[in-house]
């Protein structure tokens, strides 16, 4: 009973020491961190949003370079596009229907060794312009050619330089160039296999393919 006496005083005591500590002090921030336990994750500031990547550039990157009639221009597969800037068309004219015979009388021939539209065939260029603009579900290719002098590699880049002159030419007469591909073929596709200035004249041209969508199965 005596000890019970003497004990009471104490712990009170030290009970009223100790709160008067904790009040002093205040909390000191720091939290314990259990065993398998993590703080929530903070966000970042990252890079931003990813961008995805715009559709091919419609210049046609061409099949390659070289041929030996032409100067400026670009070939086709991977279509490029006046300006450089980015097409929102990626349409395939080899998934569609291709009529060669429709502006067949329109190929336009170039001089050797350049891929400049001459002012004789803007005629022909104006042509293909208004087909064009009777159907606009309608597209285009144009298959740029050069005659059988000159390497393979130069009349290639010289087909593909061919085409997209006959592109440029074809948007100053209205045509949205996202319409229009361009393909070399260089010196692989004569229309004239002769070994003379009247075939090879025949073979530096371009040619213009009247592309429509093919009819879903029903």
């Amino acid at each position: 009973m005596k000890l019970n006496k003497l004990l009471l005083p104490l712990a009170l005591a030290l009970a009223a020491t100790l709160a008067t500590t904790g009040c002093k002090h205040g909390f000191n921030g720091k939290v314990t961190q259990l065993p398998g336990h993590r703080s929530e994750a903070v966000a970042e500031a990252g890079p931003g949003p990813t961008i995805p990547p715009g559709p091919a550039i419609d210049t046609t990157q061409g099949m390659a370079n070289g041929n030996n009639n032409g100067n400026n221009g670009v070939g086709t597969g991977q279509n490029a596009q006046p300006g450089g800037g980015p097409t929102s068309d990626t349409w395939d004219p080899f998934m569609m229907n291709q009529d060669r015979e429709k502006l067949a009388a329109y190929t336009v021939h170039f001089k050797f060794d350049s891929a400049v539209v001459q002012d004789s065939e803007q005629a022909n260029i104006a042509s293909v312009a208004q087909s064009l603009a009777s159907d606009q579900n309608a597209k285009l290719l144009i298959e740029g050619n050069c005659d059988e002098r000159g390497t393979e590699e130069y009349n290639r880049s010289l087909g593909e330089r061919r085409a997209l002159a006959l592109r440029e030419s074809l948007a100053k007469d209205g045509v949205d160039p996202m319409r229009v591909r361009t393909i070399s073929y260089g010196k692989d596709k004569p229309v004239d296999p002769g070994h003379d200035e009247a075939a090879w004249a025949k073979n530096r041209r371009g040619d213009f393919v009247y592309c429509t969508p093919k009819t879903p199965v029903q």
